[in-house]
């Protein structure tokens, strides 16, 4: 009886972990050799590349695939990801197909109606569960290279349905990829802690190179960092590297894992990276679960003895491809100038900051600073200026969300107050707009990053430009290129004899909008008037009419 119940066991065992094999297995979402552009979890400007970037040999239109039995759950048009198509599967995943060339029938004909109905070329479609169920390896979508895409291709996220995080897909495909390249490194980086630390006599960040011989100089609390990138069989990109491990005389002290992450967790890579460097400590207010310190001191280390320490890289990627780079920092007693700062312009990170100043107000909540910022605040004045230029920082720091800030006016030379909005002052005296609105002779607006911001009028309207005018019969399709120097392009709406145009932005690096003449809503055989409005975010609006033959 005993025997029977443990084989009884053990066969329900077997049985368990191959229906979950089985569950969480996918079919490739091409039908042909897979090679990548990107993979999970790669450094982006304030966020993660949240998915893999499947190559699709330089063309679009090739037919996407159902990883597994599921249904579609989501459909959409943006600016931002172009057409993007969201799955549900039965087996506890989901998916994000982006920058697509098209939907198949009847999705894409539901599309179409929806933007002709709403005037707008984005468009949102959240179908019942089941109504559109999918069978592992059917046919879905077709690949292409709309949206911010620089080249064709499809990008997949995979999340776990239940969290809603986002999980590398890596492990999925492994073995429909190959890779024995280990990932490399180009760099170290030594952060001395503000007025806790020196290397190599000085405060600021030293950079070194991969298994330098020559020790570093150092005394107090630092932390290290790394540049790095992986690499794959037959083709040229690099990729993120999967897992990095810090080891100081022969003990782990931290370790990245980049394996998941949430969408909350999105702009903690401000905190993680400094540039395209990956820092082995953990910023106090950073708690992105990727990232694991085990010294009691977030991963930062002290150097308080004359010695050598002798620190090592682990560099893995998913394969398990793996590098190690070693180098010394040498204990050498010096001073260490205290921190200086200004009580007043102190932001901590564990606390609700205020800043107020004439002309000026600024909250930063709890939980927006991942560590603590000594502000290096200026105020520049300019006789001719709207508003005083206001440096909150000299050097950019990433708040986790929109903080407001408020500017005062100091003249208005436009009685129309919706002519005006915050600017973001960058390095070389551009500006930029981050919005606004006008509020008892403040303007306010919604910031994510200390530096500087001044006030700004915007008075011009957009551009219209048509594009090779003459060819757009020949092509049956009309293309403009709008530009706003100011305050960028807020909607724009297009006419063919009266009646709606569906205009489109397929591709938003080209900054092309066009619209494809379709007989079922133009008139073949005859001259035809286009007529498109265009407003600026200030409300400043430009009107331009065109006629064509088709």
């Amino acid at each position: 009886m005993k025997r029977y119940i443990a084989a009884f066991l053990l066969a329900c065992c077997v049985e368990g972990y191959a229906q979950e094999t089985k569950q969480t297995a996918f079919v490739p979402p091409f039908d042909f050799p897979l090679t990548l552009s990107g993979n999970f979890g790669e450094i982006r400007s304030n966020h993660f590349h949240g998915g893999l970037d499947f190559k699709t040999g330089g063309t679009i239109g090739k037919p996407v695939r159902a990883l597994a039995d599921g249904y579609i759950s989501r459909v959409r048009v943006t600016n931002g990801s172009g057409y993007v198509l969201d799955v549900c599967y039965d087996n506890g995943y989901s998916t994000i197909n982006r920058h697509l060339s098209a939907f198949l029938s009847p999705i894409a004909e539901r599309v179409e109606k929806l933007q002709y109905e709403n005037e707008n070329w984005e468009v949102e479609i959240i179908p019942e569960p089941g109504e559109y169920p999918v069978k592992a390896g059917q046919k879905i979508a077709l690949s292409g290279n709309t949206g911010y895409s620089f080249g064709p291709h499809l990008h997949l996220d995979v999340f776990e349905t239940e969290t809603g995080d986002y999980i590398d897909p890596m492990p999925f495909f492994k073995k429909n990829l190959k890779d024995t390249r280990a990932p490399k490194a180009d760099g170290i980086m030594l952060f001395p802690q503000p007025g806790k630390g020196v290397v190599s006599g000085s405060q600021e960040n030293k950079t070194i190179l991969p298994n330098t011989e020559r020790p570093v100089e150092a005394w107090g609390i630092i932390g290290a960092g790394i540049k790095a990138y992986d690499y794959m069989d037959g083709v040229s990109n690099h990729y993120g590297v999967y897992s990095v491990v810090l080891e100081v005389d022969g003990t782990e002290v931290f370790r990245s894992t980049v394996d998941r992450f949430s969408q909350e967790e999105n702009r903690m890579i401000n905190s993680w990276t400094h540039g395209q460097y990956m820092k082995s400590f953990i910023d106090p207010g950073n708690t992105l679960r990727l990232l694991k310190a085990s010294n009691n001191n977030r991963g930062l280390i002290t150097i308080d003895e004359e010695r050598d320490y002798q620190f090592q890289y682990t560099l893995k990627d998913a394969f398990g491809n793996t590098s190690r780079y070693h180098f010394t920092v040498r204990g050498k007693k010096q001073p260490v100038e205290p921190l200086n700062h200004r009580e007043k312009y102190y932001f901590a990170w564990d606390k609700t900051n205020y800043l107020q100043e004439p002309g000026l107000s600024l909250v930063v909540p709890k939980g927006m600073l991942y560590d603590n910022v000594p502000l290096q605040y200026q105020v520049k004045a300019d006789s001719g200026a709207v508003a005083f230029t206001y440096q909150l920082n000299d050097k950019p720091v990433s708040l986790h969300a929109g903080c407001e800030l408020r500017i005062g006016l100091r003249r208005k030379p436009v009685a129309d107050t919706t002519k005006y909005y915050v600017a973001r002052v960058t390095p070389k005296g551009t500006k930029y707009s981050v919005g606004g609105t006008y509020e008892d002779g403040f303007m306010k607006a919604s910031i994510r990053e200390l530096g500087t911001y001044t006030v700004a009028v915007d008075t011009v309207p957009p551009e219209i430009i048509p594009v090779n005018k003459n060819l757009w019969g020949r092509n049956g399709k009309i293309v403009y290129r709008l530009k706003d120097e100011g305050t960028g392009i807020a909607s724009y709406h297009g006419t063919i004899d009266g009646e709606y145009a569906l205009f489109g932005r397929p591709n938003i690096v080209k900054s092309y909008w066009e619209c494809v003449l379709d007989p079922k809503h133009v008139k073949k055989g005859g001259k035809h008037i286009v007529e498109m409005t265009v407003t600026d975010a200030c409300g400043n609006q430009t009107v331009s009419k065109e006629t064509f033959v088709w």
